[in-house]
């Protein structure tokens, strides 16, 4: 250790920072506090490295606590947040534990504070705490994440959770339930929720809620300085005989909606609630949007949003709009939609139209790029390609084949998937092995690095080949997969073809429809997965 603190020291302080900085916060404390050399001592007390401490960490599909034994978790209590806790204002904590932490020291200018994993008795010991309901939480904390574990009191957690928040958290200013797995993202599931889900100093909302009343709840005056709402809706039902509630929405400056389901009553109730945020600057709708006449395009949006809103500055969509139609002669093309958008001079805009016969269905899709969506749905072969950074879930469908390059094309795309489902029952038109055929056929292997759920469940043989052998996918451990078994069986051959075997071995969860009855041979096959 002599050694390399020496190697350390002959680094002028401007390289050490550029070293640390690529380093987590929670390492340099853990590694340095305390060492001799009183020049790394220095340099680890600087602002950058103890202003935000994260005592958690992102695997696969949920938040795992870093302070993984007692000697970690004592060292810190006991030697290093007393030490420097007058500097830390941002605390990311795993909920079980976040009282050690909390109590360990005193905490002056914390403002912000992650809990995660906080489940409804951990929540009502942190939160019926008075040293913390009648201190920090009261008086200090301003921005707020939580998020709740799956469990079987999942829903009555959150309930309560925001039944209490406010009174608890009396300057909350900022306040986000999720997490970072798209389909993890914590929903506000009460239908009519009481006088005590309010805030008169709140000003930023990020949720995922049920339907789409409880939005109208959220904006009918109980948030009164709220000025920043971000909703991602999961239930596509949007009633028509909804609250009634047509006064102005003056405070919020920015109004961010998704919805990964295909929605109706598209200008009989999204609009009109739009209009009631007169003073909007920002706008960003992310919908899947079921019309009857016509296809969402240039000249609707600019017609019935932006020469509706007049403050309105930024205006970022993603709208697929999708019609059924026996008679599908009459509609636009892909030049025809790019036409509407000749006036859309200072935003770059991706549009596109996909007919499918056999559903007697056509959608169009149109899109300001660069795009900050959740998700991508329903993409096929006419998908232009680009980067999306923020997708974290997409869908693939086509009534023609998807090829394996289609593939490798998503995956540059879409670098940060998490999960994919894909629909297609036609056969692909080359399906030999791209290392036999390519020599550097690394190059050919489709990546997807962060991929933790993949639904084929509904697909031709090929693309069950496709996913699972190694000279054409490769994905990293702990995958989660729905499958049929029947198919499954086909493409494994009977659980004995070896070229599949390694991505199979990476494989952590099945889930298998149609046939009850399995094979001997199939944990033998996945032998580190969970078979439902």
């Amino acid at each position: 250790m002599e050694c390399s603190y020496v190697q350390l020291d002959d680094l002028p302080d401007e390289i050490l920072l550029i070293i640390f900085k690529k380093l987590d916060n929670f390492d340099i404390l853990h590694s340095f506090h305390g060492v001799t050399n009183r020049r790394l001592n220095r340099i680890i007390h600087d602002p950058l490295f103890t202003s935000n401490i994260n005592f958690v960490t992102w695997s696969s599909d949920k938040f795992l606590n870093k302070l993984s034994s007692n000697v970690i978790l004592n060292r810190f209590c006991l030697q290093i947040l007393p030490d420097i806790s007058v500097k830390i204002k941002l605390l990311h904590l795993e909920s079980s534990l976040a009282k050690n932490i909390l109590r360990a020291a005193d905490y002056p200018n914390l403002y912000g504070l992650g809990l995660y994993n906080t489940s409804g008795k951990t929540a009502r010991r942190l939160f019926t705490d008075k040293r913390f309901s009648t201190g920090i939480f009261k008086k200090q904390i301003t921005r707020l994440i939580i998020t709740t574990p799956k469990d079987k009191n999942y829903w009555f957690t959150i309930v309560k959770i925001c039944s209490c928040i406010f009174s608890i958290f009396n300057k909350l200013t900022h306040l986000i339930f999720s997490e970072s797995l798209y389909e993890n993202y914590v929903p506000l599931s009460f239908y009519f929720p009481s006088r005590s889900f309010s805030s008169s100093s709140l000003l930023v909302l990020n949720i995922k809620i049920q339907h789409f009343l409880l939005l109208l709840y959220i904006l009918d005056g109980r948030f009164s300085q709220l000025h920043t709402l971000t909703v991602d809706l999961i239930n596509n039902c949007i009633y028509t005989n909804l609250i009634e509630n047509k006064e102005e929405i003056s405070n919020l400056k920015w109004f961010v909606l998704s919805c990964a389901n295909e929605i109706a009553h598209y200008e009989e109730l999204l609009l009109p609630l739009i209009y009631r945020i007169s003073n909007i600057e920002k706008l960003s709708l992310y919908l899947t949007i079921y019309v009857s006449g016509k296809f969402i395009d240039g000249n609707d949006l600019q017609k019935n949003i932006i020469d509706r809103l007049p403050q309105l500055n930024l205006f970022t969509f993603d709208i697929r709009s999708v019609m059924y139609k026996n008679d599908q002669m009459n509609l636009p093309s892909k030049k025809d939609i790019e036409e509407t958008f000749r006036d859309f001079q200072y935003t770059k805009i991706i549009s596109y139209v996909d007919y499918f016969l056999k559903k007697k269905k056509s959608q169009c899709h149109v899109f300001s790029y660069p795009s900050e969506m959740p998700y991508y749905q329903e993409i096929t072969n006419n998908f232009p390609g680009g980067l999306y950074q923020y997708v974290r879930f997409i869908s693939l469908y086509d009534e023609y084949s998807f090829e394996h390059e289609f593939f490798i094309k998503i995956s540059q795309s879409f670098p940060f998937m998490e999960k994919l489902s894909l629909i297609n029952y036609q056969s692909q038109k080359h399906t030999q092995s791209y290392k036999s055929i390519n020599d550097n056929y690394d190059s050919t292997i489709v990546k997807y690095n962060y991929l933790v759920t993949l639904h084929i469940g509904e697909v031709h043989d090929d693309y069950i080949e496709e996913f699972l052998s190694n000279t054409k996918t490769y994905f990293h451990n702990n995958i989660r997969i729905y499958i049929k078994y029947k198919s499954l069986e086909r493409v494994t051959h009977n659980f004995t073809r070896d070229v599949l075997r390694i991505n199979c071995a990476k494989i952590n969860e099945i889930f298998l429809y149609g046939e009850k009855i399995y094979s001997k041979s199939l944990q033998d096959y996945f032998p580190c997965a969970i078979i439902h």
